[in-house]
C-alpha cells in the first residue's frame, strides 16, 4: 500500500515521507527544546509555534504513520487596479494552503480509504518534519528545499493508520552549498539571517510581520522598500541559487478592477464581497488573507506608485 500510494502522488509531481508516529515526540523536544533555551522569540512561538498539536489525534487514535508530502507551486502574479493603473503583486509560492491540502487530501482518501485505512488532518512543523523525514533540506536562510522544486512548493501533513517503514530520522542540518555561500544573509534586509547562528531571528522576518492581524501596525523600523509580496518574502529565495531552475515559474493570477482593489483596501468582511470576487480570492489562495490585505496591499501599491513617480 505504501508503494500504490506513493505511485498515486507521484502521478502528480509530487514528493512524499512516510515516518512512524514514534518520531512525534522528536518534533515535539525540538520545537520546545529550542523555546526554552530562549532560541525562539516569545511573541513568535506564542503565534505560530504553541498551536502544534503532538498528540494522536480523536478522529484517528490508531493513527501509526505521518505522511508529508511537497507539492510543486509556483509563484502567482495578482493584478490589482489602483487610481487607473494596473498593478501587479506577487503571491510566494507557498501560500495556497488550503487548495493544496484539498488535492493532496483527496489523493490519500482516494487510495487509502477503499483498503480500510484512515486519513486525518495533521497540525505539525511541517517544514522539521520534511527536513527530518529526508524529504527536504534546510538553507542558511532556514528555509527547507526539495531536489527539483527548490522552495518552489508547499507542504501537506497528515495522520493515517497506515504502517511506515522505520527509516533514518535525520539530524537537521544546512546544505553543504550553504557553507561557502551568503547570498541569502546578503539579501535580507531585516538582519533575520545572521552568520552568529544558523536558527533564523524570526522575530525578525518580513513575513511574520505581514501575516500579523490586519489591524496591527508594521514595526516602525521596517522601511516600506522592503515590502515585495502581498504575503510572505521572497528577498532570500529570489538570490538562492537553489532555484535558479525554478525562479522564472511565475502563473498569471486573477485580476481585480478598480471597485474590487477598493473593497479589499476597505477591509470588507469576506462575507459582504461578491461571489465572482470571492471566487478570484479563492482562485488565488487568498481568501484565507484577506484580513491583512487592506495593510499588506495598500503598502505595495504605495510602494511601487513611489517607484513609478521616481521619487
Amino acid at each position: 500500500m505504501l508503494a500504490k500510494l506513493s505511485s498515486h502522488l507521484r502521478e502528480h509531481g509530487y514528493q512524499e515521507r512516510i515516518v512512524p508516529v514514534r518520531y512525534l515526540a522528536d518534533l515535539q523536544e525540538e520545537i520546545e527544546g529550542r523555546y526554552r533555551q530562549g532560541l525562539l522569540d516569545q511573541e513568535f512561538y506564542r503565534e505560530y509555534l504553541a498551536e502544534f498539536a503532538f498528540d494522536l489525534p480523536a478522529s484517528l487514535p490508531e493513527a501509526r504513520s505521518m505522511i508529508i508530502v511537497a507539492v510543486p507551486q509556483p509563484q502567482i502574479q495578482v493584478t490589482f487596479t489602483w487610481e487607473g493603473e494596473a498593478m501587479r503583486c506577487t503571491l510566494p509560492p507557498t501560500y495556497p494552503e488550503r487548495k493544496m491540502d484539498n488535492r493532496v487530501r483527496e489523493i490519500m482518501e482516494r487510495v487509502l480509504t477503499p483498503a480500510g485505512y484512515g486519513v486525518a488532518k495533521a497540525v505539525l512543523p511541517k517544514k522539521l518534519l520534511a527536513v527530518r523525514s529526508g524529504l527536504a533540506v534546510y538553507g542558511k536562510n532556514n528555509i527547507s528545499y526539495v531536489p527539483g522544486m527548490g522552495s518552489f512548493y508547499g507542504l501537506v501533513v497528515c495522520f493515517s493508520d497506515l504502517s511506515a517503514r522505520d527509516e533514518d530520522w535525520r539530524v537537521p542540518e544546512m546544505m553543504d552549498r550553504c557553507h561557502n555561500c551568503c547570498a541569502c544573509l546578503h539579501s535580507c534586509p531585516t538582519g533575520a539571517i545572521t552568520s552568529e547562528r544558523f536558527l533564523l531571528h524570526a522575530e525578525r522576518c518580513i513575513a511574520f510581520h505581514n501575516e500579523k492581524p490586519g489591524d496591527v501596525p508594521f514595526a516602525a523600523w521596517i522601511d516600506p522598500v522592503w515590502h515585495n509580496c502581498l504575503v510572505g518574502c521572497l528577498h532570500c529565495q529570489r538570490v538562492c541559487p537553489e532555484n535558479r531552475e525554478v525562479w522564472q515559474w511565475v502563473e498569471e493570477g486573477a485580476e481585480f478592477s478598480e471597485e474590487e482593489t477598493a473593497l479589499l483596501l476597505e477591509g470588507t468582511p469576506l462575507q459582504q464581497l461578491p461571489p465572482a470576487m470571492l471566487e478570484k480570492l479563492e482562485g488565488a489562495g487568498l481568501d484565507g488573507h484577506v484580513g491583512v490585505l487592506p495593510r499588506n496591499l495598500k503598502a505595495l501599491l504605495l510602494q511601487q506608485r513611489s517607484q513609478g513617480s521616481g521619487s
